[in-house]
């Protein structure tokens, strides 16, 4: 499992940030890096509020939880 990791803070505030993370189980690190920016483009219109600080893909860590 691949998790893309993301930093979201609250455009109106943005000193207030959260850690959030999408996690796929059908894709390689490298697909995660390639396709990243369209995924989180997706989020950012679900969540108008936030804007992304930064972001990686990583290897699934135990306890990681879908954003």
């Amino acid at each position: 499992m691949i998790e893309l990791a993301f930093i979201a803070c609250l455009s109106a505030e943005p000193s207030a940030c959260e850690r959030k993370s999408l996690v796929f189980d059908d894709v390689s690190a490298m697909t995660c890096l390639m396709g990243a920016q369209p995924v989180l483009a997706d989020w950012i219109g679900t969540h108008p509020q936030w804007r992304i600080a930064r972001w990686s893909c990583q290897s699934l860590r135990a306890g990681g939880q879908e954003a």
